[in-house]
């Protein structure tokens, strides 16, 4: 039978409004980091609710790395980093919520667009240190490892050279979860491809080159899919790894 009435939203709790109402004056700069909180019966006091719920208003904020509790020093506004938050994305994709097709959609909407920027932007110590990483991964390319890493830092440096860390902070919200892809094509055998791909998106960032380097970077991820595809269907267990 279909149902005559809907379902009554049920009120947040009083903890959960004491929550909201501690982040909103932390967001809004009123209490700068490191800044010492009242005690929970001080804070109990101010809101007008008991010591329970502002224990429980803190432990949320505690789990969202908002504030820390120190010994001996109470709780104290926290530094919101942008590794927590790059760590909470790595996690949920490393998970297996997102697959490879997913994620490498994002990946390539992302990257293409920050090689062209960097490519902009781009310093003569970005350029070098691109070019250091790069010559780091030729090195070590016999090492899956190593290599995997480097290929992770060299996309980690592109973005670092737009000169905007909100480009980095989503660079590295996603590729660590794909560093798994990485050792999986690099072990398979695609080390010489990958490496002459960077090369390309490597000469068009230091010719300031931006359609060149989006072009370029765009080949590069199409080659990188294309050896996963291929190879993750020949490996039964490359199916089932996580992305």
């Amino acid at each position: 039978m279909r149902a005559l009435f809907e379902q009554v939203a049920r009120a947040p709790r009083l903890s959960d409004k004491v929550a909201d109402k501690m982040l909103e004056t932390i967001l809004s700069k009123r209490l700068e980091v490191g800044v010492r909180l009242p005690s929970e019966r001080e804070l109990g006091e101010q809101f007008g609710v008991s010591r329970t719920v502002v224990r429980e208003a803190v432990r949320v904020l505690v789990a969202k790395g908002v504030i820390e509790v120190r010994s001996g020093s109470g709780l104290r506004v926290a530094a919101v980093g942008s590794s927590a938050v790059s760590e909470s994305m790595s996690l949920f994709l490393r998970a297996g919520t997102l697959d490879f097709e997913k994620v490498h959609e994002v990946r390539v909407l992302l990257e293409v667009h920050i090689a062209g920027i960097a490519a902009e932007r781009a310093s003569d110590q970005d350029v070098s240190l691109l070019r250091s990483v790069h010559e780091r991964m030729r090195r070590e390319a016999g090492d899956v490892e190593a290599a995997a890493r480097d290929d992770l830092e060299f996309h980690r440096m592109i973005a670092r050279a737009t000169q905007n860390d909100l480009y980095l902070l989503l660079m590295d919200s996603i590729g660590s979860a794909l560093i798994d892809i990485r050792r999986r094509n690099l072990g398979s055998g695609s080390s010489p491809m990958t490496l002459d791909q960077h090369e390309r998106v490597l000469e068009r960032i230091a010719a300031h080159d931006a359609a060149g380097a989006r072009s370029a970077m765009q080949a590069h991820l199409d080659g990188v899919a294309r050896w996963w595809r291929e190879h993750s269907r020949a490996d039964p267990a490359g199916e089932a790894a996580p992305a």
